[in-house]
């Protein structure tokens, strides 16, 4: 941890680093170096082999065959075990510069427990994951204990689940290896002294929950988790290591400083902007701020900020980089397991939020700015002109990939047989051309932030020296986006054009150049991809760790009571109300963030709470989409990082700064409460993470950016509100209501349903003849109460029914519902199987004495536009804006 008033080195900045995302261990013992980093560098070839080529070469290569996810897991697993004893000393005093024996042991236990699901991937699949479990007959007395029968791959599997949480440990601190083995002592005991009488269970035997734990490949370590980490994760990372090695995290903080390092405060806007860019491309927020800090930093403070404040702008702006797709911090590719929904459509809806909130932390530093009346670096610019030019940037490079996408449509219409191949050297030809544009120019070099004159990067000598390493950024939405491949397959074509370039443009440089040895800039190259296919290896060996460990949580919330009736409780704390449970289920995450990391809180919180939140919100009639709610749980466990007394991005910052970690965290802490406000507003507004908008069509598009814009101005203004400062320092009433303004922007329906109710009630007799009289594209409400089946108390449920296009007369046997007409109103048998709403309702008893009845018809009513209340908003922010004009003393942009 940083000390208060000390800056560290920068040798002690990347062992910050390294303890922390890739292990702090470094063996002076060459042949000890080379065997860690060979393992990392198959590992590495490893993951790319089953991205794509074994399902390309497998058929063509006798006696090779396909793995699936039964085997690569496990070797994922192998491989991050061995890793992380080799890397990850266990305790601060451990030394460094060697392995001790001990910790070779234990990496080849741990790894060879996890190599023997793989290698008897078989033999398990007929014995332990069909609940048979191997037997060995013994004639055993151990103190006085006799023992029979002997399961050894019970005992495989007790040692891997140790030996996993002792890596975990390791690798993440001591939270995550504590709740996990809480839930484990959970599973097994289900009742004591220590157990709530709500989630009290019968308790599982000991080879049941290794059985479950150890070797079955939907739930506990080797479940879903670690299958998104072995799946999509590794690549990403793996992409990201290669863009850093490759020299483009240089070129985005230089792009960032061109861009924005004049403006008042620049050094601070440049920083978010740079996280922002470095976030594309990294999931970890200690090494953002690491990278980027230890230059921005050091400016910030230079212009005027405080140590604390330089400190927590730059935490702010890159735990925001976990939200900013496509890698999202892992999270992206588990909530497209969780969810059930898209890698794209995961995009799709955490974009928006991303943006807005990177918008606002720029406004934030800029009023930051204007209250200490701070200079800029050099001549100042206006940050409304910068506004405009990325503006203007954002529209042309959208239709030249719009053109792009066209032409290429065009030449698969008119020669299909040649189209791939014109397009690859279409590529080849852009890469050339970018490559000979970067060689006209110097590389650009790390600059030193505590010069005593610094000159500031200018856009038009930047942005030439690095336009190729946009390509596979370019490729990797290319295949997302527009061929609709997986996100494994997209970002296996990103990673293999980020190999091409790393080996290529060390060598193109200098024969362009005419200067420097091509063989010797060749081996540089390969070298340089050598290393960063080491470093995409070692970064991920505590997310593999982290997944597997977390995967222990899901099994035991699958195999037992404790996740149906630990969200009864929470639903009993908040008295039914959805707003208390959302601020029960943030503080939730919150205080896990104390301790797990990000992806590891998303996946324990989200387990638990997600599905309450849409099933508490329906009992209220408010119908949330699962997508919101897993992003909800995700943004509160972002805070992970920041807040204190463990959050590790700030402790990093403040060793770059000097400043003191806490007040860094609490600081960091009130420039994210955009990001902890944005969670209540989509759900209550999903509309704000695009939920229900075509983007395929016209209309759709521009319905996106209406909210886009209307929700950044909403933003701001929430911004200016909590900063205390507008055109100038506001009064309170001022504040509020510029809070007021931006809740009004952002959730307009709030003010309309207390004039107008959203939908008109009939009685549930006339479901049929509503559904039956709504035209399509209409959305239909119906209410269901009946005895729960687990509990048999009475419960209710609001569902949405979207009206298609199915005939009328059809639609009613569409839904799966099985009406029973009564005199005192309408019973439902239980719904056909395989219907739409089968699974919702499940969890009703229909053959209990009390039935399930349709209680209520909710039809769309017709009601005036709900964007009538931003006049009285807009009015509002005017009367505001004319009282401080009045104190304003320099111009707010």
């Amino acid at each position: 941890m940083a000390e208060q008033g000390r800056s560290f080195s920068d040798s002690e900045l990347q062992d910050l680093v390294a303890s922390t995302d890739s292990g702090a261990r470094n063996p002076k013992n060459r042949a000890v170096a080379l065997l860690i980093s060979a393992v990392a560098l198959v590992w590495s070839l490893f993951q790319l082999w089953i991205a794509d080529p074994q399902f390309a070469l497998a058929p063509k290569i006798p006696g090779l065959s396909i793995i699936g996810s039964d085997q690569t897991r496990p070797l994922h697993l192998t491989f991050a075990l061995f890793l992380a004893f080799l890397a990850y000393p266990a305790f601060k005093s451990s030394p460094r510069d060697r392995v001790p024996l001990l910790d070779w042991v234990l990496a080849f236990v741990a790894a060879g427990s996890a190599f023997y699901v793989f290698w008897f991937s078989r033999e398990i699949s007929n014995t332990a994951r069909q609940g048979r479990l191997i037997q060995w007959q013994a004639d055993w007395n151990i103190l006085g204990w006799q023992i029979d029968v002997i399961y050894p791959q019970v005992i495989i599997g007790s040692v891997g689940l140790v030996l996993l949480l002792e890596a975990s440990r390791r690798a993440l601190g001591p939270a995550l290896t504590i709740v996990g083995s809480l839930f484990l002592a959970y599973s097994y005991f289900g009742t004591g002294w220590l157990i709530p009488e709500l989630i009290e269970h019968s308790g599982r035997s000991f080879n049941g929950i290794i059985n479950t734990q150890w070797y079955d490949t939907n739930v506990g370590v080797f479940g879903i988790p670690l299958g998104v980490s072995t799946a999509f994760v590794f690549l990403f990372v793996l992409f990201g290591s290669l863009l850093d090695k490759a020299g483009a995290g240089n070129y985005f903080i230089k792009m960032a400083f061109a861009g924005l390092g004049h403006l008042r405060g620049g050094p601070a806007k440049a920083a978010v902007v740079g996280s922002a860019a470095t976030g594309l491309i990294s999931g970890s927020s200690i090494a953002n701020v690491v990278t980027t800090g230890t230059f921005t930093i050091p400016l910030m403070k230079r212009v005027g900020f405080s140590s604390e404040k330089a400190g927590a702008v730059e935490v702010s702006s890159s735990v925001n980089g976990q939200i900013m797709p496509p890698v999202m911090g892992a999270a992206a590719f588990l909530m497209v397991e969780f969810v059930g929904i898209s890698y794209l459509e995961v995009i799709k809806h955490a974009f928006i939020p991303a943006v807005i909130s990177y918008i606002a932390l720029v406004y934030i530093v800029h009023l930051e700015a204007l209250k200490s009346g701070m200079k800029a670096l050099g001549p100042s610019r206006s940050l409304t002109q910068m506004f405009l030019k990325v503006f203007v940037g954002f529209v042309i490079a959208g239709l030249a990939f719009y053109a792009v996408v066209a032409g290429v449509n065009g030449l698969r219409t008119v020669a299909p047989g040649i189209s791939d191949a014109v397009t690859l050297a279409a590529v080849l030809a852009v890469y050339l051309g970018a490559i000979y544009v970067a060689a006209q120019r110097a590389d650009l070099e790390m600059d030193d932030p505590h010069a005593e004159e610094i000159r500031m990067p200018v856009m038009k000598e930047v942005v030439p020296t690095g336009l190729h390493f946009l390509l596979p950024i370019l490729v990797l939405i290319w295949y997302l986006m527009i061929e609709r491949q997986s996100p494994a397959k997209s970002a296996f074509f990103a990673v293999a054009m980020m190999l091409f370039i790393i080996i290529t443009q060390r060598p193109l440089k200098a024969l362009l150049r005419r200067s420097g040895d091509m063989m010797e800039q060749a081996r540089a190259g390969f070298n340089d991809l050598i290393e960063g296919l080491i470093a995409g290896a070692r970064n991920m060996i505590g997310i593999g760790v982290a997944t597997a460990a977390a995967g222990i949580i899901v099994g035991t919330v699958t195999r037992t009571p404790i996740g149906t009736e630990l969200a009864g409780l929470v639903e009993f704390l908040a008295l039914g109300n959805l707003f208390l449970m959302l601020l029960l289920v943030g503080v939730f995450s919150l205080i896990l963030g104390l301790g797990l990391p990000t992806t590891a809180n998303y996946i324990v919180v989200s387990s638990l709470m997600a599905s309450v939140v849409v099933s508490l919100g329906a009992q209220e009639g408010l119908l949330i989409p699962l997508i919101a709610a897993h992003l909800f749980v995700f943004y509160f466990g972002l805070m992970a990082d920041v807040t204190p007394p463990v959050g590790l991005a700030s402790f990093a910052a403040s060793a770059v700064s000097g400043g003191d970690p806490i007040q860094t965290g609490f600081q960091a802490f009130f420039y994210s409460l955009r990001t902890l406000a944005l969670p209540f507003l989509f759900i209550y507004n999903p509309t704000l993470i695009l939920y229900g908008v075509d983007l395929g069509t016209t209309a759709g598009i521009l319905h996106a950016a209406f909210i886009f814009v209307v929700a950044t101005i909403a933003m701001l203004l929430f911004a200016a509100a909590t900063q205390g400062y507008f055109l100038a320092r506001s009064r309170w009433h001022e504040s509020a209501a510029l809070l007021l303004v931006a809740f009004t922007l952002f959730v307009p329906n709030f003010w309309l349903d207390r004039v107008q109710p959203e939908f008109d009630r009939v009685a549930g007799a006339e479901f049929e003849q509503v559904l039956r009289d709504l035209p399509a594209g209409s959305n239909l409400r119906v209410e269901i109460e009946g005895p729960d089946f687990a509990t048999g108390q009475m419960r209710s449920l609001t569902l949405s029914l979207p009206v298609d296009d199915t005939p009328p007369e059809q639609r009613l046997n569409a839904t799966g519902f099985l009406l029973m007409p009564g005199d005192d109103g309408v019973a439902l048998d239980e719904p056909m199987f395989g219907t739409p709403y089968q699974t919702a309702l499940q969890d009703f008893d229909f053959y209990a004495a009390d039935p399930v009845e349709l209680v209520a018809v909710l039809r769309p009513a017709d009601r005036m536009p709900a964007h009538v209340f931003f006049i009285p908003a807009l009015l509002l922010l005017l009367g505001v804006i004319l009282l401080q004009r009045r104190r304003q003393t320099q111009p707010a942009f």
